[in-house]
């Protein structure tokens, strides 16, 4: 069952690349940002009561919203507008460079130690996506400039949720920040209610499928998998993401990637993984999911969201 829920969580977060492609016929950036997060948490608001998801502490609801913010609003707005132009597969491979910003941001904010392995696996992970960014013509390369940002906000949300995983478990705290990032992103309703409107069915099929799936209960599948294998297992599971969803755009979309796109991605997965190995356990800093507190009142990842 637990090896069941960790393929569960590749797959789901490897197909939400070619489902936001699909999802932007219709909806369009901003539609598709509000729309899939809105969905994701009804869905997680529902599930909350079942999950055991405990209310946050007051003190930490600015943390709570800077995660919000940065890793569900400021990560779908980003990455849907790249893709209008970015293949998804190749969206995946520009995503997966998110630890290298986690271990930078860690080393300037947090005070993580930055050693020559994880200089050295930044450089490698960067340079093979500044290759696809590069390599691909101008009007490719400003949406894949805007791909990297959103990994790049996917390592500020990391450094973020790193104090809260001393007090809540990583699906509640991903739960807290779909909740928050959602509310960010209510100014952008009316756009979603036009797509929900006037979109082709697929698009809308696409945006449901977003929520309820790789991104509510993607989460959930990931936090039974982590708490049940070791860090190391879980998390170089997810070096398969972008393997899986170059499959899977390549069988819903017809998507096949350039030479430039595998060679820049192959690059980057080895940097990455270069940086969890440094570490030994194979953490980032974005630390894996802590056990929760002992019970409290209600008055009282390691991993970016899902794509």
């Amino acid at each position: 069952m637990k090896l069941l829920a960790l393929a569960v969580t590749v797959v789901l977060w490897a197909a939400a690349f070619p489902a936001i492609k699909v999802g932007l016929d219709g909806y369009g950036v901003a539609g598709l940002s509000f729309a899939r997060l809105a969905v994701a948490s009804a869905v997680l608001l529902l599930a909350a009561p079942i999950l055991k998801v405990r209310l946050p502490r007051a003190r930490d609801l600015p943390h709570i919203a800077a995660c919000g913010l940065a890793g569900m609003s400021a990560y779908q707005l980003l990455l849907n507008w790249g893709e209008v132009h970015v293949p998804a597969g190749t969206a995946s491979l520009l995503v997966s460079v998110a630890p290298v910003f986690s271990v930078l941001l860690a080393a300037a904010f947090l005070g993580e130690r930055l050693t020559a392995a994880k200089i050295l696996g930044s450089v490698v992970a960067l340079g093979g996506s500044t290759l696809i960014a590069a390599g691909n013509g101008l009007a490719y390369a400003d949406s894949a400039w805007v791909v990297l940002a959103a990994a790049a906000v996917q390592g500020v949300y990391h450094c973020c949720t790193k104090p809260l995983l001393g007090r809540y478990t990583g699906l509640e705290v991903a739960c807290y920040a779909m909740w928050a990032g959602t509310l960010f992103l209510l100014p952008l309703a009316p756009q979603a209610l036009h797509g929900f409107a006037a979109a082709p069915g697929e698009a809308t099929t696409a945006v449901i499928f977003l929520g309820v799936l790789p991104s509510a209960a993607g989460f959930v599948a990931w936090g039974y998998a982590v708490a049940r294998h070791s860090i190391a297992v879980a998390t170089g599971a997810l070096y398969l993401v972008p393997a899986v969803a170059l499959a899977v755009s390549f069988g819903w979309l017809g998507e096949v990637p350039t030479w430039v796109d595998a060679a820049g991605g192959a690059l980057s997965i080895a940097g990455v993984v270069l940086i969890s190995l440094s570490r030994g356990s194979g953490r980032t800093a974005a630390a894996a999911p802590a056990p929760p507190e002992p019970a409290r009142s209600p008055a009282g990842s390691r991993r970016a969201p899902a794509p």
